[in-house]
């Protein structure tokens, strides 16, 4: 478990009380937990969670290129195209909150590979989209299906790493996380030079037949059926109603949130901001953009080294001081339009290394305090992530496309995101002096 009181000691030996309150089994001894990977073992265990959660993203954002040749193609306006990726973010927030459950009462195995056929149908589907409502709700259908490889590789990390070891692993997947995005739009337009938007989704359906593949022939199940919850309505409810009455869970994805958010953010704006603001022709943006993923990418790989000396929450904090600093920078300089385009990428890369130290460590942090509900947790994690970053993304576009407004949301969410976490140390703290004063 990760300790998130004040110091740097974060992972503690405790017995796992909160297995035995919501499993209604006090006094019995939480099952064993399978052995940590380590060596090659773990190597391989990280390559196949790292393929399996780069599925979302490559769903997000691999058709992108093709957006202006889908709304032409179907008749659609520019809003209603750009729903279609709400509809994706949608369906991989809600697709967690069923699939997590289900996860932690069957096992990982059996959502996982639901989940990747269903991925699989809705892509071949999409081939077919007569117009663009049939093309949204489909996206939707496809963003539930993505969102089982994410629930299910989360749990595996909660199932089989602790402490640093989970920050660490989760530091690796974030590099996928990071990369996928950035090497989505260009895999997207390598299709469309072939052939039409249709064939991007045709590209998804291969990829998913891949992801379902490896998850068949290289996933062991994780979850022992000794371990297994309830699946009937009731008890998920409850699950749901203990995890959001645990003030520190409840803090810490709503952190992962709001950081994952200002990346969806700059994802969702950059485009409108980099290429009509700035007059980046396809191929500078390219560059300035995969630059500003680097920088994602990077803090989440030098992660693993801070965490040698910092613990995960620290760390957290730190980057979150740092985000709100860029941030008012790049307020200042987005309002005014010093500095140019240079003047501009600076203070946003330096919110994006921040963001990177923010995405690998929080999720873990919250993980770490409901091992006995990986999945649910991981769901409602994942919902948070996705969730709000359907809501928060779009609002680039309402306040106008442009540097103000990108600035703004990215600043807003940071600033948020450090007051969350301050009042929760705060809070920590107090209780750490009155249980001292007490003894």
């Amino acid at each position: 478990m990760i300790d998130l009181r004040e110091g740097r000691n974060e992972t503690v030996a405790v017995s796992d009380s909160s297995s035995t309150q919501t499993d209604g089994g006090a006094g019995q001894a939480p099952a064993a937990s399978p052995p940590e990977p380590t060596g090659w073992q773990r190597v391989r265990v990280i390559l196949v969670l790292g393929a399996l959660v780069a599925l979302a993203p490559l769903t997000i954002d691999m058709y992108l290129p093709a957006l202006p040749e889908i709304g032409d193609d179907l008749g659609a306006s520019s809003s209603a195209v750009q729903l279609t990726l709400t509809g994706t973010l949608l369906g991989l927030g809600l697709g967690q909150l069923l699939i997590g459950p289900l996860a932690d009462s069957v096992g990982r195995r059996i959502p996982l590979i639901t989940g990747t056929v269903l991925h699989i149908c809705a892509s071949l589907l999409c081939l077919v989209a007569p117009d663009i409502a049939v093309l949204g709700v489909l996206r939707v259908v496809q963003g539930v299906g993505a969102a089982a490889t994410m629930v299910v590789a989360l749990a595996v990390v909660r199932d089989l790493f602790s402490g640093r070891a989970a920050a660490t692993t989760l530091s690796r997947l974030m590099l996928v996380m990071g990369a996928a995005p950035v090497l989505a739009p260009s895999l997207g337009s390598a299709v469309l030079i072939a052939g039409s938007w249709r064939w991007v989704f045709g590209a998804l359906a291969v990829l998913g037949v891949v992801l379902l593949v490896v998850g068949v022939l290289a996933l062991r199940e994780t979850l022992p059926p000794e371990r297994r919850r309830a699946g009937e309505v009731l008890p998920v409810l409850r699950t749901y109603g203990s995890l959001l009455t645990d003030r520190d869970f409840v803090v810490m994805v709503l952190v992962a949130s709001l950081a994952m958010s200002a990346l969806f953010s700059y994802v969702s704006g950059a485009s409108f901001v980099l290429q009509e603001q700035y007059g980046l022709d396809q191929q500078e943006f390219g560059f300035v953009f995969g630059a500003g993923a680097i920088a994602v990418i990077g803090a989440s790989q030098l992660n693993v080294v801070a965490l040698n000396h910092l613990s995960a929450r620290r760390i957290v904090l730190y980057a979150l001081i740092g985000a709100a600093a860029a941030g008012v920078v790049l307020m200042a300089v987005a309002f005014t339009g010093a500095g140019g385009l240079v003047g501009f990428m600076v203070p946003l890369w330096c919110m994006l290394l921040a963001v990177g130290f923010v995405m690998p460590n929080a999720p873990a942090l919250a993980l770490s305090r409901h091992g006995e509900a990986a999945g649910t947790a991981a769901a409602l994690l994942g919902a948070g992530q996705f969730g709000l970053g359907a809501l928060i993304a779009p609002l680039v576009g309402v306040l106008g496309n442009d540097g103000p407004a990108m600035a703004t949301i990215m600043t807003g969410g940071s600033v948020v995101a450090l007051v969350l976490l301050s009042v929760l140390m705060a809070g920590a703290r107090r209780a750490e002096r009155a249980a001292a004063a007490g003894t």
